[in-house]
């Protein structure tokens, strides 16, 4: 223990700021950092924000982004796939590996839903989510300047506005645009060439392995 702050006071030293203890935990657990290996993509991690849900940074020191070294690899491919069909444009990292105690931190924010609509938005803790394993992605396109496309809703919209699987009848109804529905599309067809599934309730979700294959996998990132 006095090593370990030791070398925390070095780093403060050196580079101005403690260790991530997250983030170190996710690399002893071979988890790697996105921007390390895929450099055009961006990251802005809303939950190390206050521009989310809750309103309130929710990781503190987790700024980066890291993921599953087989992800990595996914989103490799999608940002290429991107980058050919439409360049300049870019993969925008809104949320990866998500540690269980913050999984617990979203949850318990949710009060207002019963459990059972709870898990549209927010996945149960005791089941964990597939964010836990490092093996899913929130995400949008932006676009040569940086820019998020226009997807509908904002990043965490709790509404069927924000559901994929709503999205030929919202566009019927006027409720959601053209522009939006092709913005939607160019991420899909990006994550899902690269072999992610998309979810039912949000355009920005991405699982690169089911929740059982996730779990067969890898240990949870806590």
């Amino acid at each position: 223990m006095r090593l370990f702050w030791v070398l925390c006071l070095l780093s403060v030293r050196v580079f101005g700021q403690i260790p991530c203890s997250f983030e170190q935990e996710m690399q002893k657990q071979g988890l790697l950092e996105v921007r390390a290996h895929i450099p055009e993509v961006l990251v802005e991690l809303k939950y190390a924000t206050t521009d989310n849900f809750m309103g309130k940074d929710v990781y503190g020191c987790l700024k980066h982004a890291f993921l599953q070294p087989e992800v990595v690899e996914k989103l490799k491919r999608a940002q290429a796939h991107l980058a050919k069909a439409h360049p300049g444009f870019r993969l925008l990292i809104y949320d990866a590996a998500r540690p269980l105690s913050k999984q617990w931190e979203l949850w318990n924010t949710l009060t207002k839903y019963p459990p059972s609509e709870r898990q549209k938005y927010v996945a149960d803790p005791r089941e964990h989510s597939i964010h836990n394993y490092g093996s899913a992605i929130d995400l949008t396109v932006a676009d040569a300047s940086g820019k998020p496309l226009d997807m509908g809703t904002p990043y965490d919209f709790f509404g069927e506005l924000a559901y994929p699987s709503r999205e030929k009848e919202l566009l019927a109804s006027g409720k959601l645009s053209q522009k939006a529905y092709q913005n939607r599309l160019i991420l899909r067809d990006a994550m899902v060439s690269a072999g992610f599934m998309r979810i039912e309730f949000e355009w920005w979700h991405f699982n690169a392995f089911s929740r059982s294959e996730a779990k067969r996998r890898y240990q949870v990132v806590r």
